[in-house]
């Protein structure tokens, strides 16, 4: 059994739970290394306290799901067939314990596929797998440190694509196609997230949507994206400006860049999670931009761009060498423009590594 599925093995004995079901697509892979989007039909993997792991996938996928190294009982169904009848065959050969407590993802499993789980230990209490796992998952192992740099490596990449594509006239589409048209070239088959590529009054909204809108002289460009590589993620955001650039989105630009390194400069084991968002925010309330940072100062990354934890200032969590996560300061001014410079960043056993390297210093382009 992987250390992976054996930790989560202890963790039910420890509790006394009787089994649990993983059903997300992120941590069947992070439990299994298959990865698949099994769309409507179910998909998961029952791990249990006294037996060996169950899958249990579409039948079209069992080869796939065999040549990942899964090495246990698998059950692989056909569109006519009711998987929770094959399912309830392979609990009855096990002879479970009554269980007094089964986990699920409470997050994501739907109510329907709860009550057919439930059929099986009407009496069990349901406790949330999601924290065990998001404790598993928050500490990254070598290999996966080394998938996420080569990931950010192309995050990197895909900004100077962007950045090199500027020129007045061109639109946020033309621009954001360009991105990924070259990242799909360098191997990239999927993004994190959908890109982003805004101009001039567009970067004033922190989640805008990429339009027809062509690029002209003063605009700033916000870039937000990230690519998946071997089932990890990254995350960048860069701002730069157009051909020239105004003294108002001269100090905007360096209030975030100041509170980005102050709260990077946070970054160290043991350190408050929550102090990363509270060090950041002083710096632009200070300026007179409080009111409009309006999010938090980053997430946790890795299988899922965002993943736990939250990096918000409530967070009392404390950071641990192995973590990645975001650092993303902006400003956004509604009808006129924002700025947002995002990095990627690895606690280390004495501070933190920066990941994502493009230049942040302001930049013009001409």
């Amino acid at each position: 059994m992987n250390k992976r599925l054996q930790s989560l093995t202890n963790w039910l004995n420890e509790e006394n739970i009787e089994v649990a079901f993983i059903n997300s697509t992120e941590n069947v892979y992070y439990l299994s290394n298959f990865y698949t989007d099994p769309h409507e039909r179910l998909m998961g993997v029952f791990v249990f306290k006294q037996a060996q792991p169950l899958f249990v996938l579409p039948a079209m996928e069992v080869n796939q799901l065999k040549n990942a190294g899964w090495q246990y009982e698998i059950i692989g169904y056909s569109d006519h067939e009711n998987p929770w009848d094959m399912i309830q065959t392979s609990l009855e050969s096990r002879k479970l314990a009554k269980a007094n407590a089964v986990a699920l993802e409470k997050e994501v499993l739907s109510f329907s596929r709860t009550e057919s789980f439930l059929q099986f230990f009407p009496e069990a209490n349901i406790v949330s797998v999601e924290d065990k796992l998001n404790q598993m998952r928050v500490v990254k192992e070598e290999n996966e440190i080394a998938t996420i740099k080569q990931a950010t490596e192309m995050a990197d990449y895909g900004v100077q694509v962007g950045v090199n594509a500027l020129q007045e006239g061109i639109t946020e589409m033309e621009v954001l196609a360009k991105i990924e048209y070259e990242l799909k070239k360098k191997g990239i088959r999927e993004m994190s997230f959908s890109t982003m590529v805004l101009f001039g009054e567009k970067s004033g909204d922190p989640h805008g949507n990429p339009g027809d809108r062509k690029l002209k002289a003063g605009d700033m460009v916000l870039f937000d994206l990230g690519v998946v590589l071997d089932g990890y993620c990254s995350d960048i955001t860069r701002t730069v400006a157009f051909k020239s650039v105004s003294d108002k989105q001269k100090e905007i630009y360096n209030t975030v860049l100041k509170a980005e390194l102050a709260a990077l400069e946070a970054c160290k084991p043991g350190a408050r999670i929550g102090d990363l968002d509270t060090v950041a925010r002083n710096v632009i309330t200070e300026a007179g931009y409080g009111e409009y940072f309006p999010h938090r100062i980053g997430h946790g990354m890795g299988i899922n761009v965002h993943e736990f934890p939250s990096m918000s200032h409530l967070n009392d969590g404390i950071l641990k060498e192995g973590m990645v996560f975001t650092i993303e300061p902006g400003i956004y001014l509604p009808g006129i423009g924002g700025v947002r410079i995002e990095d990627d960043v690895l606690i280390t056993k004495d501070g933190f590594e920066t990941l994502t390297i493009f230049p942040k210093e302001l930049q013009i382009i001409d």
